[in-house]
């Protein structure tokens, strides 16, 4: 197998003669000077500022999805307005990602990295005080753009601060220490939620965004790429266009229907900017989306593979406080808590995973983890209405929580493997943007998927039934009450979506099996 080319080629080649990139990890990730300047000490305490950094964007996304039925019911959104708290935060960081990652490459990775965190966080301050859904959702987009800048970021900083030899164990750590981290939001926002209420969840980011930047301050040493051009700020305005077209036609399907011409006619503009995006990109001298590194299947793989694989944890993990509480009668502290397993799993496997990938290679982790965790999803559509968790819910969410233990650290290893370490923010950003529209499209379907079953199984008319679904989700509105027949519907659409969640898991296994490379990286002579 031939090794991947450092340059760009001089003329394209013609298909049959692209070079097929083998996975490698090479010295030319350590910036001179870098081991010097950060000894072993120094090093542990830059990875700890990496882990909280990126842990603040990892507790988000649980913390809010704990905290989201209390949401709904205390600002009397619809499931449209609802998942918008969810897509506004999604969309500002798919979109900004890779103008985060770019902007770190061109003025300083770790400058961005605490601009990014500053930024993250007095958006949390301002998710506190809102008081209509609409001012959530403008916060929340404000808190997307922090994370947009923090998270390629804090994760192009591992190359920086460690080398080939020590690179695959920082990443094993990194996904499992900031598992662990996030173990603790979930359970800490369900009792919030209970006994404070759900706008404290967002006052938990400050304390470890201090920290996280204080330890940044000291640990982390500055770097750039010297030929980085300015960030692309046409192609990011236009990727804000067609993700807000496509979330905005997807989320509004649940009021105007499928068949509808406003429905399509989104959708067709949403294609249409889609279009323009990858137009602009193609011309730009110096893009947020350089296409021409999806010309090596590896790339491409893994970030089609990221696509999928997160579009079913993401939907899973939206709809599942909704079931737990709603359905199953649950307390937010009881989501929460029950959701610990799961971050438990991810913690402890992550670690085991990337090390084990150092040695065999990522390709088998990356089958066999959507594998597995497509079957955790299989599972989780079993329980009826009112099962016990134990018994019922635990055992598929351990199997989820396998197959996602299985996949992450190895699929961070391909990634830097699979791109020039020259680009690591943007490959970073590429990677982080392919994860976060797979979120965003999942909140927006699953959410669909569900009102057109929801709809199907109560023989109610769109409208009829979308406003029941949002007095359920809401927590039974003031009657504080759900019926048999409602329980037994929404089940029945949770289920629905769980199956699609599932096939597109097994769809992130399949694009492993066709796309990444077999053996394991190598250290280039």
């Amino acid at each position: 197998m031939s090794r991947s080319p450092r340059k760009k080629p001089s003329a394209p080649a013609a298909p049959d003669d692209q070079p097929k990139p083998r996975l490698k990890f090479t010295a030319e990730s350590e910036p001179a000077g870098i081991r010097s300047r950060a000894g072993r000490g120094r090093r542990t305490l830059a990875l700890t500022a990496i882990i909280l950094g990126s842990s603040l964007a990892f507790i988000d996304g649980t913390v809010v999805g704990v905290a989201l039925p209390a949401i709904q019911g205390d600002l009397r959104a619809g499931p449209a307005q609802i998942q918008w708290v969810a897509n506004g935060y999604l969309l500002a960081l798919a979109a900004l990602v890779l103008v985060g990652g770019a902007a770190g490459d061109r003025w300083g990775r770790k400058r961005v990295f605490i601009g990014g965190t500053v930024l993250f966080t007095l958006a949390s301050l301002l998710c506190a005080a809102v008081w209509t859904v609409e001012n959530l959702v403008a916060a929340r987009v404000l808190q997307g753009i922090g994370a947009a800048f923090l998270v390629p970021t804090s994760l192009a900083l591992i190359p920086v601060c460690f080398d080939e030899r020590e690179r695959g164990k920082a990443l094993g750590v990194w996904a499992g220490a900031s598992a662990l981290t996030t173990a603790v939001g979930p359970i800490l926002a369900g009792w919030l939620v209970d006994e404070v209420g759900w706008r404290s969840i967002f006052l938990i980011n400050g304390p470890v965004a201090a920290v996280a930047i204080g330890l940044a301050v000291f640990a982390i040493p500055e770097s750039r790429d010297q030929q980085a051009g300015k960030p692309d700020w046409l192609g990011a305005l236009l990727a804000i266009l067609a993700l807000g077209l496509l979330g905005w036609g997807l989320s509004g399907a649940v009021e105007w229907g499928v068949v509808s011409l406003q429905f399509w006619a989104v959708m067709a503009a949403a294609f249409a900017a889609g279009a323009a995006f990858l137009f602009v990109e193609r011309r730009m001298r110096a893009p947020m989306l350089p296409l021409e590194m999806f010309q090596y299947r590896a790339f491409t793989g893994v970030n089609a593979l990221t696509f999928a694989l997160y579009l079913g944890l993401s939907g899973a993990m939206y709809l599942l406080p909704f079931e737990w509480m709603r359905v199953d009668g649950m307390s937010a502290a009881q989501v929460g808590a029950g959701l610990l397993p799961f971050a438990a799993v991810l913690g402890m496997g992550a670690p085991l995973a990337g090390r084990a990938a150092d040695r065999m290679g990522p390709r088998p982790f990356l089958i066999l983890g959507p594998l597995l965790a497509g079957a955790g999803l299989v599972l989780m559509m079993l329980p009826e209405a009112g099962a016990r968790y134990w018994t019922a819910w635990l055992p598929g969410l351990l199997v989820l929580a396998t197959g996602m233990a299985l996949a992450i650290a190895p699929l961070t290893a391909a990634l830097f493997a699979s791109a020039d370490p020259d680009r690591a923010g943007v490959a970073s950003g590429v990677n982080n943007a392919a994860a976060r529209v797979g979120g965003l499209v999942a909140v927006a379907l699953l959410t669909l998927v569900l009102v057109l079953v929801f709809t199907a199984a109560t023989g109610l008319d769109l409208a009829d039934a979308s406003a029941r679904l949002a007095v359920i989700m809401g927590g039974g509105g003031s009657e504080g009450t759900i019926s048999d027949a409602d329980r037994s519907a929404f089940r029945t659409g949770f289920q629905a979506a769980m199956a699609v969640s599932a096939a597109f898991a097994f769809a992130a296994a399949a694009i492993a099996a066709a796309t990444i490379p077999a053996g394991r990286p190598e250290e280039e002579a």
